[in-house]
């Protein structure tokens, strides 16, 4: 029946679907596929392609459908990558409006002949390309200028971070190429800072050609205050009176700013800012380390509009300047991470607070915040309402069962939670049960077991919701990190982890995991995407033959230091596992370097991360984030997308998937 309905009808259908959904659909006909195609039409879909002669078929194919938005990856000076950029500006540069080059080297010729090729491009991310601004002559003959002016002129997002030859004369003939920007990123690119704020002028003799200057950037926003609406400059060391100078500049009305790492940065200077930009939307201050809560205070008061608000890493923050928070009736997402001294408490009085009654939080992020406690998480949770999508709560580690509940009962429409380094989480708080009774010749995981059983032998109703506070009440979850939840165990893991739609879940560190567990999770949760299942030293490959059929959209698979998995789990994984894009079996001692390269020639898109224990520190991988070392959180290998405005990162084959190795879903933004 679905056959005979019309194109168009079939393509609004699909549109609504996940992008993996929209693969598994573009599977059932001809006429499905077609459908698939157009609904991925879309400007913020952004499709990644390896730089390589086996592309060339692919971009052909992506330039018919009308791709609007590419990234080009292990782009080189090598011929196989001039002829990859040649394809790409014949077939795509018609049409292409977001192109990203990030981390490539492309040459300076092959570069101004894609440009050339590309006149309704909106967005360029140059990011960390050096090679072409090792020579400073980058666009320096003036006719090759005029030329690239005139394809860039509707070019909005330019993207420049981590470039460090960039200086004055190579950035303003690149952003003289480009009247019309209106987001700019420089981050971590090295700004140098002597304030002569009255004298020259954009262009002028004073613009450096080994440097890239403040007093430069200050002449550029002044030229384009009237149009530059988004600026991010984290990481470049900006000074108290630079951003004061900054924020002062006449008619500029800036909408985002990013100020993520500048370590010298004032409460006064904050307080200045919000006085001359009181429009900014979204604000990023992470890292600023000598902000105090005066900066929280002028916040609240002074960016009535902020809607996006993250103050990660401020160890002097407290629950006093919390409370100011209760003034940004428009804040929807917040990040407040390694803030230490908070607690919970003012925030959820910001939150609580009568004249808070529109916009709710929809993201809230209090990873590493060791003074929060139970009681203050249920004074916040109440507040947050069923507006929250996206909870962060990993290494906030005395949290109980009781928190977990209560987020059970009053936050069921969360889409993603995490929970890592929650080491007091036990079984009883994952399937909403009562405490263990206090009987001591009874072992807690034996009364565990045997409620179990009970409610086994129990007939049960298909259609009977779950009863009492269990993790199976959050039915939108799309992500879940548990790593480092030591006391879980296959009782619960088994019958609470079944959500058809979870796309990411890391279950690392959890030494009682073992097959049964695994095989349970495989069959609940069978639209995975992305799994973690490191140190997980149960798991044998007896599990692995059960689970890995129920998991066919698996793309990021994480197993290192299993070390009962010999190399049949890797030809299971090669055999049922098709979309696999990223495995990591480092510090498996059964795993040679012959298994890695037979499932490399199985799967050829697999990037396969293979060591041997030694060139690992098993100590070093163990340290629990947030301890003061520089241990590798792994636990973050889930946390990549913290906020409901960032980018998700999914997968979507195309007819050749070792090509295009995957889509990116993004709402569109200046970095």
């Amino acid at each position: 029946m679905a056959e005979s309905l019309p194109l168009e009808m079939l393509t609004h259908i699909l549109s609504f679907l996940p992008l993996s959904d929209q693969k598994e659909a573009s599977l059932v006909s001809r006429a499905w596929y077609c459908a698939a195609q157009n609904a991925l039409r879309e400007t913020n879909v952004q499709y990644n392609i390896p730089v390589s002669s086996a592309s060339l078929p692919v971009i052909k194919s992506l330039g018919l459908r009308g791709v609007t938005c590419i990234s080009l990856t292990s782009l080189d000076g090598s011929p196989a990558s001039q002829q990859v950029l040649e394809s790409v500006a014949y077939h795509l540069g018609p049409h292409l409006q977001s192109l990203c080059l990030s981390g490539g080297s492309p040459t300076e010729a092959s570069f101004v002949a894609l440009i050339l090729g590309c006149p309704a491009l909106r967005s360029l991310d140059l990011s960390g390309c050096h090679s072409l601004f090792t020579s400073g002559t980058l666009l320096a003959q003036p006719e090759t200028s005029q030329r690239v002016r005139q394809v860039l002129s509707g070019l909005c997002e330019l993207n420049l971070a981590g470039l460090r030859d960039l200086t004055d004369l190579s950035f303003n003939r690149l952003s003289s190429c480009a009247p019309n920007l209106e987001r700019l990123s420089l981050a971590y690119c090295h700004l140098t800072f002597e304030l002569r704020l009255t004298r020259g002028s954009f262009g002028s003799p004073d613009s450096s050609p080994s440097q890239l200057s403040f007093h430069n950037l200050l002449q550029f926003v002044k030229e384009r205050a009237g149009r530059l609406h988004a600026l991010d400059l984290s990481g470049t060391g900006l000074l108290p009176e630079a951003l004061k100078a900054l924020g002062g500049v006449a008619g500029l009305q800036l909408q985002e700013l990013r100020l993520h790492g500048c370590q010298d940065l004032s409460t006064e200077a904050v307080i200045a800012l919000c006085r001359l930009q009181s429009g900014l939307t979204s604000l990023d201050l992470s890292g600023c380390s000598e902000l105090a809560d005066g900066a929280l205070l002028a916040i609240g008061r002074g960016l009535g509009h902020l809607w996006c608000l993250r103050l990660r890493k401020l160890q002097r923050l407290t629950d006093a300047g919390c409370t100011a928070l209760g003034g940004l009736r428009e804040l929807r997402s917040l990040d407040l991470a390694e803030c230490c001294l908070v607690s919970g408490q003012g925030l959820a009085q910001a939150l609580g607070s009568g004249h808070r009654a529109s916009a709710p939080l929809a993201s809230l992020s209090l990873a590493y915040c060791s003074s929060l406690k139970d009681a203050s998480v249920f004074s916040l949770i109440p507040v947050l309402g069923l507006s929250l999508r996206v909870l962060d709560l990993s290494s906030c580690v005395a949290l109980t069962n009781r928190t977990l509940q209560a987020i059970c009962t009053c936050l069921t429409h969360l889409s993603v939670l995490r929970l890592a380094w929650c080491t007091e989480l036990q079984d009883w708080g994952l399937l909403g049960l009562g405490e263990p009774s206090e009987e001591p010749a009874q072992e807690p995981q034996v009364q565990l077991h045997q409620e179990l059983d009970h409610q086994a032998s129990v007939p049960k109703d298909p259609s009977a919701q779950p009863q009492g506070p269990s993790l199976l009440m959050l039915r939108a979850l799309q992500e879940l990190d548990l790593t480092a939840c030591s006391k879980l165990t296959d009782a619960s893991l088994a019958k609470v982890l079944q959500f058809p739609e979870l796309r990411r879940l890391s279950l690392s560190l959890l030494p009682a995991l073992t097959d049964k567990g695994l095989v349970a999770v495989a069959r609940g949760c069978p639209s995975l995407e992305r799994l973690v299942l490191s140190h997980c030293s149960l798991l044998s490959d007896e599990g692995w033959a059960q689970a890995a059929r129920s998991w066919p959209r698996l793309q990021h698979l994480n197993l290192a230091s299993c070390g009962q998995l010999t190399e049949q789990t890797l030809d299971t994984i090669g055999q049922a596992c098709k979309q696999l894009r990223m495995l990591d079996v480092a510090m498996c001692p059964h795993i040679s370097m012959a298994a890695v390269r037979h499932l490399r020639a199985q799967l050829p898109q697999v990037t396969c991360i293979q060591s041997r224990p030694l060139e690992m520190p098993f100590p070093a991988l163990l340290a629990r984030p947030g301890s003061g070392g520089q241990a590798p959180r792994m636990h973050q290998e889930l946390q990549r997308r913290p906020c409901a405005s960032c980018p998700a990162h999914f997968s979507h084959p195309r007819p050749a998937p070792h090509l295009v190795s995957s889509l990116v879903r993004s709402s569109p933004g200046p970095y």
